[in-house]
C-alpha cells in the first residue's frame, strides 16, 4: 500500500472519530466561529488600543455577553418564574371574556361567529392551568440548557478571537487556496455576517425599546417586556403579533378598553408599519453601507432579509446567523467560479 493511501485512510478515520468526539459540540463552534467572523472589527479595534490579543479576546467575550446573551436570559428566567406563580383567576377571566366575545361580536363581525366557536372547543383554559407548573418546568429545563449552549459560544467565540489569525493561515494552507481566493472568501464573509449581526441586534433593540417604553406606561415591566418583543420581532411575520395581541386580550378582559386599543394601534401603527417596514430596511442599509466602504462587493439588503427568514424558518433560533452564512458563501464560491472562467477566457484569447 502506498504511503499517501495509508495516510488517507488514517485521515478519514480519525475525521470520523472527531466527527463523534465533537457533534454535540458542532453547531456551538460553528455559531461562535460565525459570530467571530461577524464581529471580527470590533476584535481589530480593541487589539490596536490595547495592543493585547487576550485583552481584545475578552473584552469582545464580554461585550457579546452583554449584549446578545444576558438579555435572552434575564427573559427565559424571568418567564419560568412568571409561569411558576400564575394566577389561575387571571386566566379564567381571560377564558370569559373570550368566550363572551365569541358569543356576542360585533355586528361586522357575526359571519366569523361560526368559526371563532368551533375553534373554542379546542382551547381548555382548565387544563392549561392544572399543566402550567409542567410548562413551566419545560421552559425551565429549555432556559438551563440556553444558558449552557450560549456559555459554551461564549468560550468558543474568545478562542476563536484570540487564535484567529493562526487558524486562518493553518486553513490556507490545508486547503491549498490561492492568497487572493482565501482574501475574497473572507472578506466578503465577513462583511455579510457583520452587516446580519449589526442589523440583527439594532431592529431588535429599536423595535423592542419602542414596545417596552409604551407597556411600562401601563403599568408592565417594559424591560422583560421590550426584550420579548425584540427577539419575538425577528420571526417573520407574526413575530409582532405574539406579543402585542395578548396583551390586548387581557387588557379588554380586565375592563381596561383604551388600553387595549392603545397597544394595538400603536404595535401596528408604529412598530409593525413604520418602525419594521420602513425603518428596519434603512438600518440594515446604513450598516450595509457603513461596513462595505473599503470597496467590497455589497449584498442587496433583499437578499440578507430573505437569508434571515429562510435560516429561521430552516434552522430555528441560530438560522438567523446561518442563514446568511451559507449564502453568503454559496455567492462567494460563485464569484470565485466566475472570476477562473474570465481568467480562463483571457488566456484562451491570447
Amino acid at each position: 500500500m502506498r504511503t499517501q493511501y495509508f495516510i488517507a485512510i488514517l485521515f478519514g478515520v480519525a475525521l470520523y472519530w472527531m466527527y463523534l468526539l465533537y457533534a454535540p459540540f458542532l453547531m456551538v463552534i460553528t455559531i461562535a466561529a460565525l459570530l467571530s467572523i461577524s464581529t471580527s472589527n470590533i476584535q481589530d479595534y480593541f487589539e490596536k488600543k490595547f495592543h493585547s490579543k487576550m485583552a481584545a479576546a475578552l473584552l469582545s467575550s464580554l461585550l457579546l455577553a452583554i449584549l446578545f446573551f444576558a438579555p435572552l436570559s434575564y427573559f427565559l428566567t424571568n418567564l419560568t418564574i412568571k409561569l411558576n406563580h400564575l394566577n389561575p383567576n387571571t386566566l379564567k377571566n381571560v377564558e370569559m371574556y373570550v368566550k363572551h366575545f365569541i358569543e356576542n361580536p360585533p355586528e361586522y363581525l357575526r359571519f366569523v361567529k361560526p368559526y371563532f366557536a368551533d375553534s373554542l372547543k379546542d382551547i381548555n383554559i382548565n387544563a392549561f392551568t392544572a399543566h402550567s407548573l409542567d410548562i413551566a418546568g419545560k421552559i425551565g429545563a429549555f432556559s438551563a440548557g440556553f444558558v449552557k449552549n450560549a456559555f459554551l459560544v461564549i468560550v468558543f467565540y474568545f478562542f476563536a478571537n484570540y487564535n484567529s489569525a493562526s487558524m486562518v493561515d493553518f486553513l490556507k494552507r490545508i486547503v491549498q487556496m490561492s492568497v487572493e481566493d482565501a482574501q475574497l472568501l473572507i472578506r466578503e464573509l465577513s462583511s455579510v455576517m457583520s452587516v446580519v449581526f449589526y442589523s440583527i441586534i439594532a431592529t431588535a433593540m429599536f423595535e423592542g425599546a419602542l414596545f417596552g417604553i409604551a407597556i411600562s406606561f401601563m403599568g408592565y415591566n417594559g424591560l422583560l417586556f421590550g426584550i420579548m418583543y425584540g427577539f419575538a420581532s425577528l420571526i417573520p411575520v407574526i413575530g409582532g403579533v405574539l406579543m402585542w395581541l395578548p396583551f390586548m386580550i387581557y387588557e379588554f378582559s380586565i375592563g381596561h378598553n383604551s388600553n387595549a386599543i392603545f397597544i394595538a394601534l400603536y404595535s401596528v401603527v408604529v412598530i409593525s408599519i413604520v418602525a419594521d417596514t420602513f425603518v428596519k430596511p434603512l438600518i440594515i442599509r446604513e450598516i450595509n453601507q457603513k461596513i462595505h466602504k473599503d470597496g467590497v462587493t455589497k449584498m442587496n439588503e433583499l437578499v440578507i432579509f430573505f437569508a434571515i427568514i429562510a435560516g429561521l424558518t430552516t434552522f430555528g433560533f441560530w438560522g438567523m446567523i446561518l442563514g446568511p452564512a451559507i449564502t453568503a458563501f454559496f455567492l462567494t464560491i460563485l464569484k470565485l467560479f466566475e472570476a477562473r472562467s474570465r481568467e480562463y477566457d483571457s488566456k484562451k484569447e491570447c
